[in-house]
């Protein structure tokens, strides 16, 4: 970000000189020093400086000069940089002067020459000055911009993925921001393709992909080798705790994710029940944690999608969304579980337009002072509901059971008993969903009938559906998508496994092939659970190298 400005003006090339010497030595760090020999010359450089859209702080300017006194400028910078600082230079002679123009150009002070010795005369006013023009200035925003409406599928996406990637952005809702029409204009943009991301180099995507925004944003797309000893595919807390362990151990391992580091807990607005977090911790932050140590201690982290395995001659081959493919000797599934899908009338065509799954970090700002619905009752559910009502002036969680108490931790329903803008409603389902372009209404079916509700924003946190149908035929799901493994192999069927020797904890009917966390059969579905598993399951993969 370029540095402020401090501007003196005096005609008199001699002090000129000195005063950019002092002002120079005391504040160049962290302002950029500019002179003008005249008032009209000084007026030229401000309109200069406006056109780059450069800030000046602080004027310091002479009172005589010839064709325009220091008074008479700055009151012409006033209307030019109302928010800088004046400052007056004068004369002992020019003193009544200069107290008018503590009226007449709203000077904030003056300084009588010679200043000597500065440190007394000239810092300590400056510095004062400076201080209180920081107070009230925000430095233009430099970094990433989407520009786009609130109720867009594609817009909600952008938005989701830059959030989930920890990638700091500020959203202009034209409808909110008229400005940020004139933004894409100077681009030559269409405002009828939106969403558009403007970046602080001057470049913009329109309507990208999120292979788009992770190339631009240089998140790798491509891995570095094409062959490493372990890879795991999904970045969730599972994953990430085997690239700690697989990396720390000496192995090459590479981390495959298609959305965010972090999975499903990765959105969680805070965890209060994890480890060693007394005051909890969000699931961005403990995500962003797992990922650096995992980093630092060597794992190779990929933003792609993984569509296929295949196995050859005790190699596992995995195919990404591109075409391209990487071979390892050991391939560890920790894919994680995804919201399930409510299949009501209205909710495939309003998602994304004011029906969403998870999201509770996306949209909580844009749900300001509304009426917020939450689906769901367990802890996802609960902590969203609590975020939300940081923001919204009522949450309404929606639930099937006849309590909280029978899927949710105590700590967290004890927290929602004691919000007072979370209304919890038992027994209640959303059977409908409607709106021309955005959700507007729901249809509830409560204990005491029927009815519709005015809504503009409805969150889901249902169930738990693993995406496991683009994995190999051979290997042995049970009827919902869950991974077996281990002894569950055997249990569900001896012809499962095949090799003589017993599987592994963490194996599936694929030898070499691995899973951890949520996605296993009879996992435990919490946190730390699947932390611990993505740990052992390294153990394993020690085991499982050593009889190649």
């Amino acid at each position: 970000m370029p540095k402020p400005i401090l501007l003196a003006i005096d005609d008199d090339t001699s002090v000129l000189e000195a005063v950019v010497q002092d002002l120079r030595l005391h504040y160049g760090q962290n302002y950029r020093i500019v002179r003008a020999a005249s008032g009209l010359a000084a007026l030229d450089i401000c309109r200069q400086l406006l056109e780059r859209k450069d800030t000046v702080a602080l004027f310091l300017s002479d009172q005589r000069m010839p064709g325009m006194t220091g008074v008479d400028f700055l009151q012409e910078a006033l209307k030019l940089y109302p928010d800088a600082k004046r400052v007056l230079l004068t004369a002992y002679a020019d003193t009544e002067a200069a107290i008018r123009a503590i009226n007449s150009a709203k000077i904030h002070y003056y300084l009588n020459k010679p200043w000597d010795p500065p440190e007394e005369k000239l810092y300590p006013v400056l510095d004062d000055l400076l201080e209180a023009w920081k107070q009230g200035y925000k430095p233009p925003f430099e970094g990433i911009r989407v520009v786009g409406v609130r109720w867009s599928a594609a817009d909600h996406s952008v938005r989701d993925f830059l959030s989930r990637n920890r990638i700091p952005y500020q959203w202009l809702n034209p409808e909110q921001n008229p400005d940020a029409l004139g933004l894409l204009k100077e681009k030559g943009i269409d405002d009828a393709k939106l969403p558009v991301v403007l970046f602080g180099d001057g470049t913009a995507l329109v309507q990208p992909s999120s292979a788009d925004l992770a190339k631009k944003l240089g998140i790798p797309t491509q891995a570095q080798e094409k062959f490493y000893d372990v890879v795991v595919i999904g970045a969730g807390p599972a994953g990430l705790a085997a690239g700690v362990y697989g990396a720390s151990e000496g192995l090459r391992t590479l981390i495959v994710e298609p959305n965010a580091v972090g999975g499903q807990a990765g959105s969680s607005s805070k965890i209060e029940n994890y480890l060693g977090f007394p005051a909890g911790i969000s699931g961005e932050e403990l995500a962003k944690r797992a990922f650096l140590q995992a980093s630092r201690l060597g794992a190779e982290f990929l933003l792609q999608q993984v569509t296929c395995i295949r196995s050859e001659n005790q190699y596992h081959i995995v195919q990404m969304k591109d075409g391209r493919e990487v071979t390892c000797h050991v391939c560890l599934i920790a894919t994680g579980v995804s919201y399930c899908k409510l299949d009501i009338p209205g909710a495939d065509e309003l998602s994304g337009a004011g029906v969403y799954y998870g999201a509770a970090m996306t949209e909580a700002i844009s749900c300001s002072g509304e009426e917020v619905y939450i689906v769901g009752g367990a802890n996802s559910a609960g902590q969203s509901a609590m975020h939300f009502s940081r923001y919204a002036s009522k949450v309404h969680m929606l639930v099937r059971s006849s309590s909280l108490g029978k899927s949710m931790s105590k700590y967290l329903v004890d927290q929602i008993e004691a919000t007072p803008n979370i209304i919890v409603e038992t027994q209640t389902e959303v059977t409908a969903v409607a709106g021309d372009g955005h959700l507007e209404c729901l249809t509830l079916r409560t204990p005491h009938g029927e009815e519709a509700r005015a809504a503009s924003s409805l969150f889901i946190f249902i169930g738990a559906a693993p995406k496991t149908d683009w994995l190999p035929k051979g290997l042995a799901c049970d009827s919902k998508g869950f991974i077996l493994a281990g002894p569950e192999l055997k249990a569900k069927s001896a012809k499962l496994w095949s090799l003589d020797r017993e599987p592994y904890l963490l194996e599936t009917s694929v030898p070499g092939v691995f899973v951890a966390g949520d996605v296993r059969y009879n996992s435990v579905k919490r946190c730390a659970s699947a932390v611990g598993e993505g740990s052992i399951a390294i153990q394993f993969v020690h085991q499982y190298l050593a009889t190649l």
